[in-house]
């Protein structure tokens, strides 16, 4: 019986690791075509490896952020994440904590509605969309967040409510016995133990937010404003010319935080959803 286990455990280990290859192989393609020149970057030599007379080295990363508007769309995308995720965190907490301690009709309703929107696919509201964002004044990188609460508030409402239904009631009576009103409950009791929860919920929505490139397209004035991947999408050279060694670079500088990101916050990510799922 032991043997037959350790046999497809080492079944199972060889296929994930076939499957971690083959998803992490086109990333290091691309990180190897960053670092060739631009005439050695053809359909015949783009799975080659770089020879010395193809090495560019460092120098399409320095053209890519040297391009014009590449580090302004990093400031979007930055103002972006940053103030979705925080709007996210904050007021799905808030709208969690109040579905899972107020018991009643409506709080069942506005549940099942986040739940619900899950399963709503953005495709289906996505022309619709782009005309409210425009009659809203919503189309700029300054209030886009209000949308991104939106379409993000499903999942984080799903993971806060299950993690809270864990946490015993006893804690907030006691609060409230010694005087703190329902804000100062949440902020300095509730909040702080959702710790694990806060951290895998802002990891997996700003992913999603930094990488995001449909949304920002259908909303946003791409002649005035454009995030780190639509830049990369409309990345032009000089006359015009599209430019596949800085392209390349700029993909691995989108890429490289976020991967940090998550490889940093992984665990508290298992941690999070095992909580919002096994305890709810």
């Amino acid at each position: 019986m032991g043997k037959k286990k350790r046999m497809i455990d080492s079944i199972w280990v060889v296929l994930l690791s076939i499957l971690a290859v083959l998803y992490v192989y086109p990333i290091i393609m691309i990180l190897f075509n960053s670092m060739k020149k631009e005439t050695a970057i053809t359909t015949a030599g783009a799975f080659s490896l770089p020879t010395a007379d193809s090495f560019a080295g460092i120098e399409n990363y320095i053209n890519a952020i040297a391009s014009k508007g590449f580090l302004q769309s990093l400031c979007y995308s930055l103002l972006i994440t940053i103030t979705s995720v925080i709007a996210i965190l904050v007021c799905c907490s808030m709208c969690a904590w109040y579905i899972t301690r107020v018991k009643g009709p409506v709080s069942k309703m506005l549940y099942f509605l986040f739940v619900f929107s899950m399963v709503v696919p953005f495709q289906m509201v996505m022309f619709t969309l782009s005309q409210t964002a425009d009659s809203l004044k919503l189309n700029t990188p300054w209030n886009i967040w209000i949308i991104y609460l939106g379409f993000g508030a499903g999942l984080a409402v799903f993971m806060f409510a299950g993690f809270m239904k864990s946490i015993p009631l006893e804690i907030e009576e006691a609060s409230m016995i010694d005087g703190c009103n329902p804000i100062q409950t949440f902020f300095l009791i509730v909040l702080p133990i959702l710790k694990p929860t806060l951290v895998s919920v802002g990891i997996l929505e700003a992913m999603w937010v930094w990488n995001d490139y449909l949304l920002p397209t259908l909303v946003l004035d791409i002649k005035k404003y454009k995030t780190i991947p639509m830049l990369i999408q409309y990345f032009r050279g000089s006359y015009g010319k599209v430019e596949m060694g800085p392209m390349m670079a700029s993909i691995m500088l989108t890429v490289i935080p976020i991967v940090i990101v998550y490889l940093l916050g992984q665990k508290h990510i298992i941690k999070g959803v095992a909580a919002g799922a096994v305890k709810g």
